[in-house]
């Protein structure tokens, strides 16, 4: 045994004879995400049933093999507990919701090392976050964007990260958005199937590609503004940049949104006026199956003050 690991045992499926030993694993183990275990084979944590390390992520997988997955301890975390203010929508031993401000950043990287939502769970849990997303991300289940409001739910342990990360892969997650989208839609509701992934020519941005993850959004008129409208967006898939990639493919960019969209000159008055400097998305709908207890849990978030001043100078 590696000393401080902890210990998971897989088996390749009937389905996975042939393909490539890191998918292999990741439908062996929904829990584990494929870049994890690929970060994990090249590391040597890996091993075949002989003991040896199965450290190429591309070989060939065959039904029926055996490995153990050497998953590290959590390392003490270099995330410091600071006390930011969070607003929480529930709370339990098992999990917390919280209703993220815009500009607050989920989780500490590269230009953000600290004061995100990260180093504010630390401090109002105590360090009681789930293990599984590694240094960087204690607790953290999913994401959304800096500069998008709304709710997010974190897990207190790894069994209720487990249970919530199945619900988020089966795609089972009720999650709504509102939007400010520019121009009006000329229909009252559609679905966007298109698969996103990196752009090719610019890696900073998520773009439709043909081959790419699977991502549908089913959006519904709310409102008309302005040469704009106010619109639900149901996830029924949760990629990066999900809302925004695919309100912009259909000709309807986010109002403020300063990578997909590019402001109408009445929209660009307003958003001066106001300094409203943020794509209008609001997580505003969340809800799931606790991951423990196995009741339905439903939450609300109404939009945000700067969202509603937005959609004050925008109305007809």
């Amino acid at each position: 045994m590696i000393r401080g690991d902890s210990i998971i045992a897989a088996q390749v499926a009937e389905a996975a004879d042939g393909w490539r030993l890191d998918r292999a694993l990741a439908h062996a183990l929904p829990d584990l995400s494929r870049e994890r275990l690929k970060a994990l084979m090249t590391s040597g944590k890996v091993l075949a049933s002989d003991g040896t390390a199965a450290s190429d992520p591309s070989r060939k997988a065959r039904a029926g093999d055996r490995f153990d997955i050497h998953v590290p301890a959590p390392e003490p975390a270099d995330n410091v507990a600071q006390d930011i203010a969070l607003t929480v929508v529930f709370e339990d031993e098992h999990l917390i919701v919280v209703d993220k401000p815009a500009g607050l950043v989920v989780h500490p990287a590269a230009g953000n090392p600290d004061g995100t939502l990260v180093n504010a769970l630390l401090h109002h849990c105590a360090g009681q976050l789930s293990g599984i997303g590694g240094v960087a991300r204690p607790g953290i289940v999913h994401r959304i964007d800096k500069d998008t409001s709304g709710l997010l739910v974190a897990a207190k342990h790894d069994q209720a990260h487990e249970g919530l990360a199945r619900q988020f892969k089966a795609h089972s997650i009720d999650r709504r958005y509102q939007a400010i989208v520019s121009g009006r839609p000329k229909t009252g509701s559609g679905t966007i199937d298109a698969p996103l992934a990196r752009s090719s020519t610019n890696r900073k941005k998520i773009a439709i590609v043909q081959g790419g993850k699977r991502a549908v959004t089913h959006w519904s008129l709310v409102r008309p503004l302005r040469e704009a409208a106010l619109v639900e967006c149901r996830l029924e898939t949760g990629r990066t940049h999900q809302v925004r990639v695919h309100m912009a493919s259909i000709g309807h960019p986010l109002v403020g949104d300063p990578v997909y969209g590019r402001a109408r000159p009445q929209h660009r008055e307003a958003l001066e006026t106001l300094g409203f400097r943020r794509q209008a998305l609001h997580a505003a709908h969340l809800g799931f199956i606790h991951p423990v207890l196995r009741h339905a849990l439903a939450f609300h978030s109404e939009v945000p003050a700067d969202m509603q001043e937005l959609l004050h100078h925008l109305h007809v």
